[in-house]
């Protein structure tokens, strides 16, 4: 099958020079490197580090690295003894709570799934984002898959989506996807009046795991065992864990908020370095 083709520009040309630099402070961070440090080991500047870092996510380096240590996992889940009901607070505020509260989404029946999503179509391409090449998947019904790749891997991005719904017809449509990507990463059309929808595709069990993923708020983080206790069954932490990931829809259903008992970052399908930029990002969205 013919991919689309993969114009690198800003936003996915940024994210290779923040990945070394995440990957670099991850390997330092008890060090706590300076400026000039980081930009020595991402192969820029100081100056262009910054100016970077301020365009793609608003914040300075020094900012942004301090929430994707280890610690920041830590010091999010400190800040309540159940985060999981911490999350359903409502005096939160900021572009980040809306861009939770505007998500509206729907299951398709059990049988679709156990048909492997035969008669179903599936439209696809890969656009720039924040955090490399996102794969984007919609039906007419509206967002169902979300994935994220480096460059050269979007054929194994390709492939392990469609291993998913392996009946259903895949048509590349870059007119179809291109709405639903500029939706969900760029925070001007995170508006009431234009929610986003998503169609869950996946077992009873995973779909109630991805609903209870949507009610966890930027900024904020959940254990699995929480959602294990939420979902009323809190011995079931290893199938929550097999759930979330699965979860197909990546950073809209945002599985990248589950972290381990302890606080400690675990294992994310698209790769811990692109998980803690998706938490630190999240930072500075709910910080501007």
């Amino acid at each position: 099958m013919k991919l689309a083709p993969v114009k690198l520009d800003g936003a996915a040309s940024d994210y290779e020079i923040v990945q070394s630099a995440i990957a670099y402070v991850t390997e330092h961070f008890r060090d706590q490197p300076e400026v000039e440090t980081i930009a020595h080991a991402a192969g820029i500047d100081a100056r262009t580090l910054t100016e970077l870092f301020h365009r793609w996510c608003g914040l300075s380096p020094k900012a942004f690295l301090q929430s994707v240590t280890l610690d920041f996992a830590r010091r999010v889940l400190r800040e309540s003894p159940n985060i999981l009901e911490a999350s359903y607070e409502v005096g939160l505020s900021g572009p980040g709570r809306l861009h939770d509260l505007f998500v509206v989404h729907e299951a398709m029946s059990p049988g679709e799934w156990k048909t492997g999503g035969e008669g179903l179509t599936v439209y696809y391409d890969f656009h720039p984002s924040p955090f490399g090449f996102a794969l984007v998947m919609a039906t007419e019904r509206g967002l169902c898959g979300l994935a994220f790749t480096d460059r050269g891997g979007e054929k194994a991005a390709l492939d392990d989506m469609r291993g998913r719904w392996p009946n259903a017809r895949y048509a590349e449509d870059s007119a179809r996807t291109v709405v639903h990507a500029q939706r969900i990463f760029d925070a001007k059309l995170w508006k009431p009046n234009m929610p986003l929808r998503v169609v869950l595709i996946g077992t009873d069990f995973e779909i109630r795991v991805w609903e209870t993923l949507l009610s966890i708020p930027m900024g904020k983080a959940s254990t699995y065992s929480d959602i294990a206790k939420k979902l009323g069954n809190p011995k079931a932490s290893r199938a929550v864990g097999a759930a979330v990931g699965k979860n197909p829809v990546s950073f809209v259903v945002p599985c990248h908020r589950v972290l381990g008992k302890s606080g400690k970052l675990t294992g994310y399908h698209w790769g811990l370095t692109r998980k803690r930029a998706m938490l630190g990002w999240e930072a500075a969205q709910v910080a501007a």
